[in-house]
């Protein structure tokens, strides 16, 4: 309780001045995090250009809390291609390798989790065999293993996520500079 004491007591010492001072520090850091995030989605083309691996579908080759980067360019989408795609309904997007190509026009693709048994059109949207090209976020171009594990356990035990950014947020606000 040391800690927690002296930190209150520290703030309860800080002039308003000093801590709108702070508080000002924090909303950059939090901006820049923002124009980082929106910078990397210009230079990839993709919406996301990171994602966690959420599950064990990709085994061996991606496992749980592996980091993707992704890239989108306009390059033919190939069989063998590792993609991350959303499908109409669902909010959290899939990530799996092309498992078949077709061309009738506009260039269908069929995933399958490298996992899995069977295709992916058990997760596709009711009535839909393949997916397009705008269901396609991005293609994976590079991984970071199991750095995504601080999103996964962050996601299923929010009360970890709220305590970190509470520390965080009195540890900007209480420093002495």
């Amino acid at each position: 309780m040391g800690w927690l004491a002296d930190s209150l007591d520290s703030i309860r010492t800080l002039q308003i001045r000093h801590v709108l001072t702070q508080v000002v520090s924090l909303g950059m850091i939090v901006t820049s995090a923002l124009i980082i995030w929106k910078g990397l989605m210009c230079v990839t083309g993709s919406e996301s250009p990171v994602v966690v691996v959420l599950s064990g579908s990709m085994e061996p080759g991606f496992k749980r809390g592996d980091i993707l980067f992704l890239h989108m360019s306009t390059d033919p989408i190939r069989a063998g291609e590792i993609v991350v795609f959303n499908v109409d309904g669902r909010e959290i997007p899939i990530v799996h390798r092309v498992h078949e190509r077709q061309d009738t026009g506009e260039v269908d693709i069929l995933t399958k989790g490298d996992n899995n048994f069977g295709d992916d059109r058990l997760l596709y949207a009711h009535g839909q065999l393949w997916l397009q090209r705008h269901h396609i976020m991005g293609r994976a171009v590079g991984f970071l293993p199991y750095v995504g594990w601080v999103t996964i356990i962050m996601t299923e035990k929010p009360i970890i996520k709220y305590l970190l950014i509470g520390a965080l947020g009195l540890l900007v606000i209480t420093s002495k500079e």
